[in-house]
């Protein structure tokens, strides 16, 4: 014959009544129980809690001096990190002022150039001048020996011959061609 037998939503299949026995709450072994956790408690209490708790204690002071270093990292870190940032913000400001100067540099040295150039422009176009007004001087210096040179050949030629007004016509348009020349 089988029994079923619920014990807190637990189901068992007993055969027989003898297995009911285990499950049967008795006093004395409730008693003896707590007795023994009793004396087992007085025993870890009297031999092994200050041991227990010296090494609780190091873990502790272990754990609490971990989290100080660790803290004490942060801390740096975040110091290292402020500093990072302020050489970074000092450095372009550093940059910002060499580009600045760098520009400012540029600028003077390009005024520098076109005013070097403007000055070498005027003395070239001053020289080109002076030498248009040269060659210009020796040129008509050179006009004028030519027609001193015609004056003289044709006072020569009138003076050779007197000249009617036909041939003092012919005289000049020869002169005129000779020039020409």
């Amino acid at each position: 014959m089988v029994n079923y037998v619920n014990l807190n939503g637990l189901v068992l299949l007993a055969e027989s009544p003898k297995y009911l026995e285990l499950f049967n709450i008795d006093p004395s072994t409730i008693f003896l129980t707590l007795f023994n956790t009793g004396v087992l408690m007085f025993l870890y209490w009297k031999f092994l809690h200050s041991k227990v708790q010296a090494i609780l204690e190091k873990r502790k002071e272990a754990v609490n001096a971990e989290l100080e270093a660790a803290s004490a990292a942060k801390d740096k870190a975040a110091a290292a990190e402020k500093e990072y940032l302020a050489l970074l913000a000092d450095s372009k400001a550093k940059a910002t002022k060499i580009i600045t100067a760098a520009n400012a540099r540029a600028r003077e040295q390009e005024d520098e150039i076109i005013t070097e150039a403007k000055d070498a422009a005027v003395k070239i176009r001053q020289k080109a001048v002076d030498d248009i007004e040269r060659e210009r001087k020796r040129a008509v210096n050179e006009i004028k020996d030519q027609i001193t040179e015609i004056v003289i050949m044709a006072a020569g030629a009138v003076a050779e011959k007197e000249i009617s007004e036909a041939d003092n016509a012919v005289i000049i348009e020869s002169f005129l061609v000779n020039a020409g020349d």
